[in-house]
C-alpha cells in the first residue's frame, strides 16, 4: 500500500504541481552579479565608427553568441555589436571590449 502512495504523490507532484516546483520560472537578472561587467548595445552609427576607427570588418571582431545570457538580457540581435566595460584598479579607469552578436549553428 505505501508504494501505491508513494507512486500517487510522485505523479501529482510531476503532473498536478509541476509549475510549482519548475526552476526554469525563476528569472535571475545576470546584470545584477557583481562579477559581471557593464555591457553597452552599441547604436549602428557608433558601430561603424568602431569599424571605420580600427579599420577592421565585423569578422574581425570576437563573437557573443545570441543565447548568451547578458546578451539576451540586453537584447542584442545577430549583427549587433557589444561594448564590455570593465573597471581595472591596475590601469586606467576602464578598459573597453567588444563583441560581435552572431547567431550560434545549431
Amino acid at each position: 500500500m505505501e508504494k501505491f502512495f508513494r507512486k500517487v504523490w510522485f505523479f501529482y507532484l510531476l503532473f498536478v504541481r509541476n509549475e510549482d516546483f519548475s526552476l526554469t520560472k525563476k528569472r535571475i537578472d545576470v546584470l545584477l552579479h557583481k562579477f559581471v561587467p557593464q555591457h553597452v548595445l552599441l547604436t549602428k552609427e557608433e558601430s561603424l565608427k568602431l569599424l571605420d576607427k580600427y579599420q577592421i570588418d565585423f569578422s574581425d571582431l570576437p563573437q557573443i553568441f545570441e543565447k548568451d545570457p547578458v546578451a539576451i538580457a540586453i537584447g542584442a540581435k545577430e549583427g549587433d555589436i557589444i561594448k564590455i566595460v570593465r573597471d581595472s584598479t591596475t590601469t586606467v579607469k576602464s578598459v573597453d571590449y567588444y563583441r560581435y552578436v552572431k547567431k550560434e549553428k545549431v
